[in-house]
This record gives structure tokens, sequence and C-alpha cells, in this order.
């Protein structure tokens, strides 16, 4: 029996941080400003794990300009309910300077629950990412897509990049949101799954222990979702730009639908060992778009322009059909150019070059932040 074609519906979910305008550094969400910002737009908003932070979430789309305009919507209700008592958003993976004594959990019994079970790595877990959904409403073939689409990750991520600062320190690394993730468990690349019912199998050893009480618990950078009939990529970084987390929202749909393609005329995206998938991601991780990841048909480093430009070749068709061309294309310019991580770098460099001490210079990446989260909204 053919598989009914799916929907390839999506939904966005960001994470952001709240800074106080004066001092730049992180700053409480307070009752008074979550109830503001939930009359402004409902369900669409929620608190996170550290009061610091603030979640939000589009509705389902089919269409990237009606997703981006909403996206921009939220971002900018959320600035303006702030600014009202002299906070405002970011939209980075990690606060350039901020340091463990402003990481305050939130507290509702569900996040104090997981700060007794992380322990040590729940205290320094203050960073956000971005979640993408694409609707796959067949179990089977979500797992099948989920097995494929674990390749491109690397690619992802290395798009997203909005972490290089910890505690005022450039660590070198594009995204330090991923070494901190990454410490927990059930994280990482999921392995390879046989059929829907191997997941099911393998969560369930979790879940009838008591180690965990369902799927959501399971944070793998892609997984099927426990609460959608979706896929959900969770690898990347919160772009501070709008229009980058459009195109690389885009760019994961596109290859979700590409992989379904090629299902259709029985081909498969050739599987690779999680070993390998790993390195790409520490490569994406270490040096961002400017460097190389691995194509491993060919068994070489290839500059990631160069990947990104056959990546939208092999995606042109889906782009087409799904009417996202031109959100697509923009992750070149992103590739060309740079993240937000890249950005960041240059702006606390530039400042250090103009005789700024570190401390003011991290202060002035936040400016930088502040203003970019809210730009084109």
């Amino acid at each position: 029996m053919s598989l009914k074609e799916p929907t390839f519906t999506f939904g966005i979910e960001e994470e952001y941080f709240l800074v106080d305008l004066q001092t730049r550094d992180l700053a409480h969400a307070s009752p008074a400003l979550m109830e503001a910002c939930e009359k402004e737009l409902g369900g669409q908003v929620a608190p996170e794990f550290f009061r610091s932070q603030i979640e939000i979430g589009t509705q389902v789309y089919r269409d990237f300009t009606q997703a981006r305009q909403e996206l921009a919507r939220l971002r900018k209700t959320i600035a303006t309910q702030a600014h009202e008592i002299g906070l405002a958003p970011i939209a980075t993976s990690t606060h350039p300077f901020a340091h463990r004594s402003s990481f305050q959990t939130t507290p509702k019994e569900r996040y104090q629950a997981l700060a007794r079970d992380f322990a040590g790595i729940g205290r320094r877990l203050a960073i956000c990412g971005m979640h993408v959904h694409v609707g796959i409403e067949d179990d089977e073939l979500r797992i099948d897509l989920m097995n494929q689409a674990r390749y491109f990750l690397p690619h992802l991520l290395m798009l997203s990049t909005s972490s290089p600062f910890w505690q005022g320190e450039d660590t070198g690394l594009k995204t330090y949101r991923i070494a901190v993730f990454h410490e927990l468990p059930r994280t990482g690349i999921p392995q390879r799954f046989e059929s829907f019912g191997e997941y099911q199998r393998t969560i369930d050893i979790l879940v009838r222990n008591g180690v965990i009480e369902d799927a959501t618990k399971v944070w793998w950078d892609l997984r099927p979702s426990a609460r959608f009939p979706t896929i959900e990529m969770r690898v990347t970084d919160v772009c501070t730009r709008i229009d980058d987390a459009i195109a690389i929202a885009a760019l994961y749909v596109c290859v979700i639908r590409m992989l379904y393609r090629l299902r259709l005329t029985n081909q498969k995206w050739r599987s690779y060992p999680a070993f390998l998938i790993d390195e790409n991601l520490w490569r994406a991780q270490r040096y961002g778009v400017k460097d190389k990841l691995f194509d491993f048909g060919r068994g070489t480093l290839v500059p990631f322009t160069d990947l990104i430009g056959e990546l939208f070749e092999l995606v042109a068709e889906d782009a087409a059909a799904l009417g996202c061309e031109t959100k697509v294309q923009h992750v070149r310019k992103i590739a060309a150019e740079g993240t937000s991580a890249d950005r960041q770098v240059a702006c606390y460099e530039r400042l250090i070059s103009q005789g700024a001490q570190a401390e003011e210079a991290t202060k002035g990446v936040v400016d930088l932040l502040i203003a970019e989260t809210v730009a084109g909204t």
C-alpha cells in the first residue's frame, strides 16, 4: 500500500534570553511580564528552564512568508512588553558574559524536578535553541526519514551558530551551547532505528523503569516529537536574525521532502555511522561556516560554501514545490557572510582594538544582539 503524502507543514520554536537594558546582564522574567506577554500571545509564549529565558512557538504553517510575519510579531511583542520594564530579549544561544550567579531556575515543579535530576550540569544549562517541526503523519515514515536526515544535522547547525561566548570568554567555538547541552543524557545524534516499533520499545525501557515519564524527556538533536506527528529538529542554535531562522527552517523542511521524494523512486540517502556524523557536528561546533565539513561520499573535507551550493541543488525541486526558493537561497548568504557567532566575535574584537576592556566589549556584543533580534520586525 502506498503511503499518503505527508503534509510537510511546519512550526518553529525559539528561546530567548532577557537582559537588563542598563547592565546588559541577564534579567528575570517577572510574573507581570509573562502575564502581559500571555495576554497578547496566548499559548504561544511560555517560561523556560531558567527565569531569564522565554520561549515562543509559531502556529502550524505551509507558507514561509506567513511564518516569518508571525515570528516577527512574536519577537516584537516580547520586546515591546519587556521594554516597558527596562528589559530586552536577545536571540542568542548563550549570553556573552553572564555568570552562574545569574542562573535561577523557574519556580515550577517541572523545572525544579529537572534541576534536581540534572544536578551540577543543570546549573550550567543557560542555553537557548531553535526547534523546527515538520509534519510527517505516518509513524514508520517518520522514523525512516529521521534515520536519513541525521546526515544533515551538522550542516544545519553550522548555519545557525550564535554562542561563541561563555561567562565573558571567547571560547573559540562557534557554538558553545552544544558543548553544554550534550552533557545531558539522551542528547546528541539519535541511533538508527529499523522501525517505529523498535523506537517505541527502546523508549519504553526507560519509561517502565521510572527513569523518564515519556519521550518528551528524550532530547536528541533530531527526534520524533512526543506531542505531534512531526520530526523535530533540535540541533540548531537560536538565530539572532529572523531571516536566518526562516532560511534554516525552510532548508530543513526541503531536506525532509527531498528524502521523501527519493523514497518514491526506491532510493535512500546513504547511511553513515554516527561516529562520522559526530565528527562533522564537531567541525560545525568548532569552526563554523568559514571552514569545511566532510563529504563522506567522496571521503574528503570540502569547503562549506561548496557543500551548501550542492545541497541547494539537491533540494531545488522541493523548494520550488514548497514555494520557498528565495528563503532557501538565503542560506548561501549566511555561508558567505557568516552567522551571528561570527558577527559577535567581530564586534568584540573591534571594540577591543578600539581600547575597550573585555567587560565593556562583551556589553557591546549584547547591544548588537538586542538590535539584531528585533531588526526586520
